[in-house]
């Protein structure tokens, strides 16, 4: 195996909560984007990465295991940000300190505070860097990629984040979760390598912006493909007739539904995903920079670094063909 006992011991984990993972990208999802963002890393931060890419892709999820499973009440606001609910943005503070001061803790709790957190993240990983400590680097590295994929689905920015206030429950788990699930072997992980960003917040805020701008191009999309189709074609139905529900007591998806979804979006979910991925690398790429770029290859033995050196360059070559888990292969 690439990594240590951590990782065995964190996949029973994941393991063991995934009926709690509702709500974000979902296992899917996130462990794709972490994974991808490993893989384009520059070669001073690659081989350490690369060396605990196991662990890496599954603490992708792990934020949303302290949500629904372990019941962290203060994990809840750090996925979201519902952006309507604040007023004008040129008023919102800079920093999760000032938003603290500014809002009331109910007010935070029930309206989010990604974008804040994603900052302050930042600031912890840099620190991580800098002291060169291997399991917070490794632990704030991966979190902030959750945190990041999150701010890439564009319910997460939005007050109505399931499409309860225009009937149109169910679409954040059906385009976040399902979607991918039908079609991620299928998406083509070439993706922008990762830059060095100068202004972190102004930049975060720029994320949370460009993903926000799709919430009304996704729900238009859902709401005249919901008005046009049969709701036996919607869902999925019993002899009877009745709507089934999933796991989660909800109604469930028909695959034909999200497959029409998928092609009325245009690709908006593999491409968010996509950004996802180099936007994640840009910030261990900046967190790494702005920390001194210390050498990362001491922080492992050597013999780790030569056991994993062929599986490497085997897997630089998938992922510059966009092939990320081997699927080609695995077709031809």
């Amino acid at each position: 195996m690439k990594n240590n006992k951590l990782q065995s011991a964190l996949k029973t984990v994941t393991v063991i909560v995934i009926g709690f993972i509702t709500l974000s990208w979902g296992i899917v999802g996130h462990e794709h984007i972490n994974k991808a963002a490993v893989m384009i890393l520059p070669k001073p931060m690659l081989t350490f990465f690369y060396n605990h890419i196991d662990f890496m892709t599954q603490e992708s999820t792990v934020p949303d295991i302290r949500k629904y499973s372990l019941n962290y009440k203060e994990e809840n606001p750090r996925h979201y940000f519902d952006m309507e609910n604040f007023g004008p943005q040129d008023s919102l503070p800079k920093t999760l300190a000032e938003a603290n001061k500014k809002y009331d803790a109910k007010f935070l709790m029930n309206n989010g505070i990604l974008p804040w957190y994603i900052d302050d993240m930042m600031v912890k990983l840099t620190k991580a860097f800098k002291d060169k400590k291997r399991a917070e680097i490794l632990f704030l590295a991966a979190d902030l990629g959750h945190y990041i994929g999150d701010a890439h689905m564009p319910l997460h920015t939005s007050a109505n984040h399931d499409g309860q206030l225009t009937d149109q429950k169910g679409i954040h788990s059906l385009w976040e979760s399902r979607i991918p699930e039908l079609f991620v072997e299928k998406y083509k992980f070439t993706v922008a390598p990762p830059q060095y960003i100068e202004n972190i917040s102004q930049h975060t805020w720029q994320m949370i912006n460009d993903t926000h701008s799709l919430v009304n191009p996704l729900l238009a999309a859902d709401k005249q493909l919901r008005t046009t189709t049969p709701e036996n074609k919607i869902f999925v139905v019993d002899a009877q007739g009745k709507v089934e529900k999933n796991k989660y007591n909800a109604a469930k998806f028909s695959d034909e539904y999200a497959t029409q979804l998928n092609a009325s979006l245009n690709g908006m979910v593999e491409s968010q995903m996509k950004k996802a991925v180099t936007e994640t690398a840009s910030y261990w790429y900046t967190a790494w920079v702005n920390a001194g770029k210390p050498d990362l290859n001491d922080l492992d033995a050597p013999e780790m670094t030569k056991r994993n050196s062929k599986s490497l360059k085997k897997d630089l070559k998938l992922i510059t063909k966009g092939d990320l888990f081997g699927f080609k292969n695995q077709e031809d």
